[in-house]
């Protein structure tokens, strides 16, 4: 079988020096039917490895689950690599960070606030065992002193950003060991940050984006043997809603990447390909301010979130030619998707009709959505006020929007992001309901673990509002109309709405959201993620695999107000304004 070492200078592969030319390809962001189609078009820019994270909390929702179906088939796409002719580097975290929803731990792990953050603390340690031993059973056969492909195993994710537990990391690299992982261990960390995120006997590699001659020198200082490797080369960023779209020049990316390979490094190119954040998986960063993640995760890369090479792909194919062979032929330009419509309609208006989305559970005290079974990235909160005066409702906090409505009017929406915690009633007497979203968890800092939704209660007149119902809102069955009736004109939410097309073929698809509010949508069942006004993303990814050749279904769920019920479908994807 072949032997992966680490040398003297360079990594080893049967003796002989090898260069790892690698990208990052996220199999959870990408349908899995359009996994060898990626896997194909990196070996044909010229790598030859492909790197990816593994998302705990996408594998096990739930406390004693592991799924690993579908689109987290992991062994399936460890096996298609192989057939490529491709090698692997696996990097189970237990935290990834990745801009994913909770940096990948799953939030039931901190239910009980004692519980430790990637840190040696006991009940942590054996919840990240247990992961990591059903990780290490589908990695293990795989590794290339077996006969197949995965070189690397990384340990943790950038550690130093956050700590320096020495102990911590000596565990997780015990339990790698003792599950059966024989090739060499890493560990990556931004280059001021190297020596709190490592471990004597794990090999340092480091991040970042630039100044790659300078930062190859300081990776040196601190691992004086062996193979140089940045393994997280940002060759793009990922975008915020509220700001604008992230690019990276292909010219100045090329530039750092000829600087690497000049001096002999190993490479892995964050991202190859981004994919996207379906569904509710994207996280957001919180350094003072709460910047939820949008659901595109094209991050500028070599091939666009629709699988497509860009400029940079053939810019970087180019570089790497000047050192390795590269195969001779090219993935063709994208072409134009089709331009699809369909009308809304048969609303379904959730504080009509909030029995069909969920049950009602009664607290005395308002819980977080963390003390809920499950946790609901969705909640309507019902309680009923009297007084002889109107007055200020105030929250502890919100996490991390809170539409408030009363009698069934609206009378506000707080955002986490502008600090919001009041909001002013109108009358003395009536009914109060709190539409509560899980924006996306934060991904990175001390931030991590946090619970979600309404933390510290509420308020009224200065006294705690005690009694409430609770409607933790269902989404993986979506309510069917009653009856069959149209919409015309601007929409107010929260409201379920359907359309039906037809399409010649499966094909990809560019849903454009412009003219609608905030919500969620679904094409045949399959969850495409959020889209909001505020951008910059306008345009909603749909992988060709779920749209069916003939009748589909499109189900929308509009939080806010909706300026046009059409739906359309573009040629182009439209990811938002840029800086320049």
């Amino acid at each position: 079988m072949p032997e992966f070492v680490i040398g003297e200078t360079d990594f080893l592969l049967d003796g002989r020096p090898f260069r790892i030319l690698s990208g990052a390809l996220h199999y959870f962001r990408v349908h899995p039917d359009l996994w060898a189609d990626r896997i194909d078009k990196a070996r044909r820019m010229g790598l030859n490895t492909i790197e990816t994270y593994v998302p705990w909390n996408a594998h096990a929702p739930s406390p004693g689950e592991f799924d690993l179906s579908g689109g987290l088939d992991l062994d399936r796409f460890l096996r298609l690599v192989a057939d490529a002719g491709m090698y692997a580097i696996v990097r189970p975290g237990p935290y990834i960070c990745a801009e994913w929803d909770n940096g990948g731990l799953p939030a039931w792990l901190f239910r009980d606030p004692s519980v430790g953050v990637r840190r040696y603390e006991p009940r942590y340690l054996d919840a990240v065992r247990e992961y990591l031993t059903r990780v290490y059973e589908v990695v293990v056969p795989h590794q290339v002193d077996r006969g197949g492909p995965v070189l690397l195993v990384q340990v943790e994710n950038e550690y130093g950003a956050f700590g320096d537990d020495k102990r911590y990391l000596k565990a997780l690299a015990d339990h790698t060991r003792a599950s059966g992982v024989t090739v060499p261990l890493t560990t990556v960390d931004q280059p001021d940050m190297l020596e709190a995120g490592s471990l004597e006997g794990l090999h340092r590699t480091a991040s970042f984006g630039s100044n790659a001659e300078v930062r190859l020198a300081i990776l040196r200082e601190h691992q004086p043997t062996g193979p140089l490797m940045c393994s997280e080369f940002w060759n793009g960023w990922f975008d915020n809603w509220g700001a604008h779209h992230h690019t990276t020049p292909a010219v100045d990316s090329a530039a750092e990447l000829d600087v690497l390979l000049a001096a002999g490094a190993s490479v892995n190119l964050y991202m190859f390909h981004g994919g996207t954040n379906f569904g509710f998986t994207s996280g957001a960063n919180d350094k003072g301010v709460y910047q939820p993640i949008v659901t595109s995760y094209d991050y500028d890369a070599p091939l666009d979130e629709a699988g497509h090479p860009t400029p940079k792909y053939h810019a970087f194919r180019d570089v790497i030619a000047r050192y390795h062979k590269v195969p001779d032929s090219v993935p063709p330009p994208a072409r134009p998707a089709p331009a699809l419509s369909a009308v809304l309609r048969d609303p379904v208006r959730l504080l009509d009709a909030p029995d069909r989305f969920g049950t009602w559970e009664f607290h005395e005290e308002l819980p977080s959505f963390d003390e809920l079974t499950p946790m609901p990235r969705l909640a309507l909160l019902r309680t009923r006020v009297s007084g002889d005066r109107p007055g200020i409702l105030t929250f502890g906090e919100v996490r991390d929007r809170a539409a408030v409505f009363f009698d069934g009017d609206p009378v506000g929406t707080l955002l986490r992001e502008h600090h919001d915690r009041a909001v002013a009633l109108p009358r003395a007497n009536g009914e109060l309901l709190v539409l509560v979203e899980d924006q996306g968890r934060v991904d990175y800092g001390p931030r991590i673990g946090e619970a979600k939704g309404i933390i510290g209660g509420a308020t009224l007149h200065g006294e705690p509002l005690a009694g409430w119902d609770v409607l933790p809102l269902d989404l993986t069955v979506l309510p069917a109309p009653v009856t069959a009736s149209t919409v015309e004109g601007p929409v107010a939410g929260p409201v379920l709405l359907r359309a039906s097309f037809d399409a010649d073929a499966s094909a990809d698809l560019f849903l454009d959201t412009g003219e609608w509010g905030k919500g969620l949508v679904w094409l045949n069942g399959f969850p495409l993620g959020r889209y909001w006004r505020r951008g910059p993303q306008r345009t909603l990814y749909v992988p060709g695999p779920v749209v069916h050749a003939g009748a589909n279904e499109l189900v929308v769920l509009e939080l806010d107000t909706m300026l046009d019920p059409a739906v359309r479908f573009v040629p182009r994807p439209l990811l938002g304004h840029t800086e320049a």
